[in-house]
């Protein structure tokens, strides 16, 4: 039976990317030091967000985002499955549909949470 072929190009239909770090109080310390390696490591190639320390939107941990160009994706996910240590990044195309992005089109490096797709509109 052949596979069902989506009929979206990826080169098209994905209009950036987004990287969230989670962390939790105890890894605090730990994510602010890799943030900062980030903003050096990765200069000119995401544009860096705030740092949250509680749950936004619908992400349950305190988090911070990277945002890129679909370009840079090969770059920054590899760099952070490289570099994240020991703190879990939720990765996620932005294609216009945000439901579909968060819950169906993520990526996860290091261990995986339940979204709060409520947030999202679900």
């Amino acid at each position: 039976m052949p596979l069902s072929v989506n009929p979206l190009d990826p080169a098209t239909a994905i209009e950036s990317w987004h990287a969230h770090v989670y962390f939790d109080a105890p890894r605090r310390d730990a994510a602010w030091a890799l943030r900062e390696v980030i903003v050096t490591a990765l200069a000119g190639r995401m544009e860096m967000g705030r740092f949250h320390e509680r749950p936004v939107g619908p992400h349950p941990m305190w988090s911070y985002q990277l945002a890129f160009a679909p370009a840079q994706f090969a770059d920054v996910v590899g760099w952070l499955t490289l570099n994240r240590g020991a703190l879990d990044v939720f990765v996620h195309p932005n294609t216009g549909d945000e439901m579909a992005d968060h819950r169906d089109r993520a990526l996860w490096l290091g261990r995986s949470y339940t979204l709060n797709l409520a947030a999202l509109g679900a």
